[in-house]
C-alpha cells in the first residue's frame, strides 16, 4: 500500500477562493474546501450548486478563474487529469471509464502495466489485482470480462484502478446512483476501510442517509457558494437538507393513497428477454410501483411496454385497445408517456437544445401549426416547463448536454408529464436529483395520478416506492413474484421478497 504523504496541517486537499464563471453562470463563487487525510468528506448541494465544477477544477478537467489548490501541503496547478493523477488524486465518474471487452486485470493495469523483458507481464497483472482486491475488500475475479460484470463490480474495478496507480485521495461522483442498497452498503464498507488505511475520500452525493452513515465531515454548496461546514456526527438530515435548499424539507414523505378507477394498462403473460409471463394491471388514479434488485427484469419489462423491446408472448392493452404489436411511436400517440432509465442515450438528445428536447413528442400535437413548429411556441413551451420543474439552464437555447445530470432528469420528467397521457411509465424518476427537486417531482407525479392518470413506477429506492405507490409489485428473476397494498409494503417485507425469500402472487390486479 502506498502510504499517504503528511503535511504540517494534515490536509490532503485545500481549495481557497475557487471561482469559475461560464457564460451566464457563476458556477463557483470564492469556494473554500479543506479535506484532511484519512477522512470521508461529503460534498453536497442541489443540482447546479457547483459541486461537479469544483471537482472538475480539482481534477484538472477545468481551469479556475481565480483561487488556489494545495494537495498534501504543496501548491498544485493542474492542466489535465494526468497532472492530478501524478499528484495522487483519482476520480470515479458517474459514467465508468472501462473497456468492456477487456478483463478486470487488463482494465486495472491499463497504461500502468507491470512488464517483464519489455513485454506486459499478464501473470503479474493478475497477481497484483488479486493482492489489491484482497487488501482492500474489493473482491472481483481478475480474469472476468468487464462487460459481463454487474454495475457494483464494475465500480470496484474503477476503485482498483485508482489504488493501483497510487491514488491517495479518491473523488467519487454520485457513486451509488446506479447501485442497489446492498451494493451501496458494500461500497461504504470499502471506503471506510480505505480511509482507515490513511487514504482520503471526497464523496459527491445527494443521498442523506449515506452521508450520515458513511462520512466524517460535510460541506454544503448552494448557488456556487459554501453555506455550511458540518461535522457529520453532530448534524442531522433535516439540517443538511435545509442548508442545501434554503428551506425546511419534508423527508421520506408517505403520500396518501389515490382513488383508482377503470383499468388503463392491462398486461397478461408477457414474455421478453429477461421477463417470464408477467401480468399486471394499472388503473386510472393509481400508482403501481415495481420493486426489485437491479437485473431482475424491471427495465426489460418497461422497455417492452414502451415498445422498445420485442415480446415473444403475451398481450398488452391500453384503455382496452390492443397495443401488443404497436411501435413505440404508435403507443405514444395512443396515450403512453415514458421516462426511461437512461436519460442520456434514450430519453434526450444531448446535442439538441433544451427547448428542442422539451418539444419532443409535442411536435406532432400541441406545438404543431399546419405541420410547422413556430419558434415562439417552442420557446414559450420550454420556458413554462423550465420554471415549473426548476430546470437550471442559462437559456432554452443551450444544448441539453450543458445541463447537470439532475437538471437533465428534471427536463425529461417535465416533458413527459406535460403530455397529459393516460399512462405514464417512469423509471428511476429521481436518480441523481437533489433533495428539493425530489420533493417537487414526487408532488408532480402524485398530482398526475390525482388528475386521473395511471402511473407505473420503477425505482431502486425503496423509500420512493413506499412513499408514492398505491400498490407494490416485486420482480425476482424475471417474474412478478409478490403484490402488496400500500399498508403492507414495509421495507422488511419488500426486502425479503426482493431477495426471493417470499413468492406469493395472488391478486396482482
Amino acid at each position: 500500500m502506498t502510504p499517504p504523504r503528511a503535511d504540517a496541517e494534515g490536509l490532503a486537499v485545500e481549495l481557497r477562493g475557487i471561482t469559475k464563471r461560464f457564460p451566464g453562470t457563476l458556477a463557483n463563487d470564492s469556494v473554500d474546501l479543506t479535506v484532511r487525510h484519512g477522512e470521508i468528506h461529503a460534498l453536497m448541494g442541489e443540482n447546479g450548486a457547483g459541486k461537479s465544477t469544483l471537482m472538475s477544477i480539482l481534477y484538472g478537467m477545468e481551469r479556475a478563474d481565480a483561487g488556489s489548490i494545495r494537495v498534501d501541503g504543496r501548491a498544485a496547478h493542474f492542466a489535465s487529469p494526468s497532472d492530478a493523477m501524478a499528484a495522487g488524486l483519482g476520480m470515479v465518474h458517474q459514467s465508468f471509464k472501462l473497456f468492456d471487452s477487456l478483463t478486470v486485470a487488463e482494465n486495472v493495469v491499463y497504461a500502468a502495466e507491470p512488464r517483464r523483458f519489455g513485454l506486459v507481464d499478464r501473470a503479474a497483472a493478475r497477481r497484483r489485482v488479486r493482492e489489491l482486491a484482497e487488501e482492500h475488500g474489493l473482491a472481483v475475479d481478475p480474469d472476468a470480462r468487464v462487460g459481463d460484470l454487474p454495475v457494483g463490480l464494475r465500480q470496484r474495478v474503477e476503485i482498483l484502478k485508482l489504488v493501483h496507480r497510487g491514488a491517495r485521495t479518491l473523488i467519487l461522483d454520485e457513486p451509488t446512483a446506479v447501485l442497489t442498497p446492498a451494493e451501496a452498503d458494500a461500497l461504504f464498507a470499502v471506503l471506510k476501510s480505505l480511509a482507515a488505511q490513511g487514504r482520503t475520500v471526497i464523496l459527491v452525493t445527494h443521498k442523506l442517509r449515506e452521508v450520515l452513515e458513511g462520512s466524517d465531515h460535510v460541506t454544503v454548496l448552494r448557488d456556487g457558494r459554501v453555506v455550511a461546514r458540518l461535522v457529520t456526527a453532530e448534524t442531522s438530515a433535516d439540517e443538511i437538507a435545509a442548508a442545501m435548499t434554503g428551506r425546511a424539507v419534508e423527508l421520506d414523505r408517505i403520500h396518501a393513497e389515490g382513488t383508482s378507477g377503470d383499468a388503463v394498462l392491462e398486461v397478461t403473460g408477457l414474455a421478453t428477454d429477461g421477463v417470464h409471463g408477467a401480468g399486471l394491471t394499472v388503473r386510472a388514479g393509481e400508482i403501481v410501483g415495481i420493486a426489485g434488485v437491479a437485473g431482475n427484469g424491471q427495465s426489460e419489462l418497461v422497455e417492452a411496454l414502451a415498445g422498445l423491446r420485442p415480446t415473444t408472448a403475451g398481450r398488452v392493452t391500453l384503455k382496452n385497445e390492443d397495443i401488443t404489436h404497436a411501435s413505440a411511436t404508435e403507443r405514444r400517440l395512443k396515450g403512453l408517456a415514458y421516462v426511461p432509465e437512461d436519460r442520456h442515450a434514450v430519453g434526450t438528445a444531448p446535442a439538441a437544445s433544451v427547448a428542442d428536447n422539451l418539444a419532443m413528442g409535442h411536435h406532432r400535437t400541441s406545438l404543431s401549426s399546419r405541420g410547422l413548429l413556430p419558434p415562439h411556441a417552442v420557446r414559450a413551451h420550454a420556458q413554462r416547463l423550465i420554471e415549473r420543474f426548476g430546470v437550471k439552464a442559462s437559456s432554452p437555447e443551450v444544448p441539453a448536454s450543458a445541463l447537470s445530470g439532475g437538471n437533465l432528469q428534471k427536463l425529461l420528467i417535465g416533458r413527459e408529464l406535460a403530455h397529459d397521457a393516460p399512462l405514464l411509465l417512469v423509471e428511476q424518476p429521481t436518480r441523481g436529483v437533489d433533495i428539493g427537486a425530489i420533493q417537487n417531482i414526487h408532488d408532480q407525479i402524485v398530482a398526475y395520478r390525482d388528475a386521473g392518470h395511471a402511473v407505473l413506477l420503477v425505482s431502486a429506492e425503496l423509500s420512493e416506492i413506499r412513499g408514492l405507490a398505491d400498490r407494490v409489485l416485486v420482480m425476482y428473476e424475471g417474474r412478478i413474484t409478490a403484490s402488496y397494498d400500500k399498508n403492507e409494503a414495509d421495507e422488511r417485507t419488500l426486502g425479503l421478497a426482493m431477495a426471493g425469500a417470499q413468492v406469493t402472487v395472488e391478486a396482482v390486479d
